[in-house]
């Protein structure tokens, strides 16, 4: 077996803007189908265009899709009686770029869709 290690960059933006502000105009940029009628439907079709139509339909603005959101906060909030934290992670991606990623570079299908976390801080 071979190792391979691959260097991966990650980001970190800083907004003084609230919260639900900043959630929201993330949610409105991405295209937010029924994951599992979605996933239903590119099964369904019978050839690439159909597909690509299907996947097309779906994305948003940014060329981007929603396929999973998590309430990490919601755990350390009921543990805690708290408010706070205020975390929510979501995976987003393109079926067609993550096709030409693994086309191209298999292991681009470790890190295809990617992950967004938006966490709000008291600084």
């Amino acid at each position: 077996m071979t190792i391979v290690k691959v260097d991966v960059e990650r980001f970190s933006l800083t907004s003084s803007k609230p919260f639900d502000a900043v959630v929201a105009a993330f949610k409105s940029a991405i295209g937010q189908p029924d994951i599992a009628e979605f996933f239903k439907e590119t099964k369904a079709t019978h050839s690439f265009p159909d597909l690509e139509r299907v996947v097309r339909r779906n994305l948003g603005p940014t060329d981007l899709m929603l396929f999973a959101q998590f309430d990490l906060g919601d755990i350390l909030r009921r543990e805690s009686g708290s408010g706070t934290p205020r975390i929510m992670r979501f995976v987003v991606g393109n079926p067609l770029i993550m096709k030409d990623m693994v086309k191209h570079v298999p292991d681009a299908g470790s890190y295809a869709p990617v992950t967004v976390l938006v966490d709000e801080r008291a600084d």
